[in-house]
């Protein structure tokens, strides 16, 4: 009997606005990297990567890369994974910083991990989105914040400080697969929540030390 492969989501995911979408996933890191994987998962029909970077073996125990795909762009190694959870899904692969000018999905996915990239890309497509997530993670404290309203942006903005004024360190100095994962899934989370016009979470922060969970709003 044929089987559905999206069928114990379809109350959750609706496939119909799904199929409008094209996400763009910018770094594919230890967050970027499950995000991308996540939304294939789901049957997003369109995912478009960019990043400059390659796996490297560190990568293959905070970042889900496979021991063979060392060397690879991550990219394409993202891609190859993609295509065996549906080859029908259509990856457009940047191997390249990103650039003001570079062409994007309606759904962005920001998976950077320094303040001045996210600032820069930011400001070049925010007016060209109609959802925005960004995954923050330094070792065990994760923040994912979204964006899809007027109150939502200007929130946004106001946590895109100077550099100098940054928590010392980056995504890829502290590290784990697990922190990364529950990132990525509360970022795609928010993404089928906008899919079904339920609203988004502005803020969200976790400390999985500690056990705190807070939710802001955007006001």
């Amino acid at each position: 009997m044929a089987q559905n492969r999206f069928e114990r989501q379809s109350q959750l995911v609706p496939m119909d606005r799904l199929a409008d979408v094209t996400a763009t996933v910018i770094g594919v890191g230890a967050i970027g990297r499950q995000v991308a994987l996540q939304l294939a998962s789901i049957g997003t029909p369109r995912i478009q990567l960019i990043d400059f970077d390659s796996v490297d073996l560190s990568n293959t125990t905070t970042q889900g890369y496979r021991k063979h795909e060392i060397g690879w762009s991550k990219p394409f190694a993202t891609s190859q994974a993609i295509s065996e959870i549906d080859p029908t899904i259509e990856v457009i692969r940047v191997e390249d910083r990103f650039r003001p000018r570079q062409e994007i999905g309606n759904v962005v996915f920001c998976c950077v991990d320094s303040i001045m990239a996210r600032t820069a890309i930011w400001r070049s497509i925010r007016s060209r989105v109609g959802f925005w997530a960004d995954g923050r993670m330094l070792g065990e404290v994760l923040r994912v914040l979204s964006v899809t309203d007027s109150d939502a942006e200007a929130h946004y903005a106001s946590t895109l400080f100077a550099a100098s004024e940054a928590q010392r360190g980056t995504c890829t100095s502290r590290s784990t697969i697990y922190a990364a994962s529950i990132a990525a899934g509360i970022m795609v989370h928010q993404f089928t929540r906008w899919l079904r016009d339920i609203p988004t979470d502005a803020d969200t922060s976790i400390n999985l030390l500690s056990g705190e969970w807070t939710v802001r709003d955007a006001s």
